[in-house]
Formats: C-alpha cells, sequence, structure tokens
C-alpha cells in the first residue's frame, strides 16, 4: 500500500502498487512493480497512461483498493485493454 511518495521504497520488484492514484514522483516504484491498483483514474489517468507504457497490468478506479486491500495480502491483476476492463482477484 502507497500512500504517497515517502511510501514509494515499500514496493519491491513485482509487487502490485496499490495506491489512491498516482503522480510521476512515483514512476520509480511503478517501474519495480507489477501492475498498479488505483482508486481514482480513467483510461488517460497517470496510472493507465503508465501501464501501457511499461505494458503492465493495471486496474484504475476501484474507489476502494486502498481500503480492501492491505500490505501483505497476495493478489492478481486480469486486465483487458481491448475491452478497457479489469478485475482483482485475492490469493489465498
Amino acid at each position: 500500500m502507497v500512500s504517497g511518495v515517502d511510501d514509494m521504497d515499500k514496493v519491491k520488484e513485482g509487487d502490485i502498487l496499490v495506491t489512491n492514484m498516482t503522480v510521476p514522483e512515483l514512476i520509480s516504484a511503478m517501474v519495480r512493480a507489477g501492475g498498479y491498483i488505483t482508486n481514482i483514474g480513467g483510461i488517460t489517468c497517470h496510472a493507465a497512461v503508465v501501464a501501457r507504457e511499461y505494458k503492465k497490468p493495471c486496474v484504475v478506479g476501484t474507489t476502494y483498493a486502498t481500503s480492501k486491500l492491505k500490505d501483505g495480502i497476495r493478489v492478481r491483476i486480469v486486465s483487458n485493454p481491448k475491452t478497457k476492463t479489469g478485475e482483482v482477484y485475492q490469493i489465498v
């Protein structure tokens, strides 16, 4: 869970970055991350643009990601760029 730039060192290689929204200052964490989940955003938001650029899965505009997902929970992102939809699954 990344609340802001001060938390970006928590993101390790392949982690899913979960945050309210991304900003350019988070780019180094985004490069390390295996994908992104945000509360806010649409197809033209920062997270979605960076995900397309780096070919990483992304689900934006969830509204609830930071309240439902906690550090240490294992999740899988399934995104479909053709339909512009995505789903987040908890791995148990």
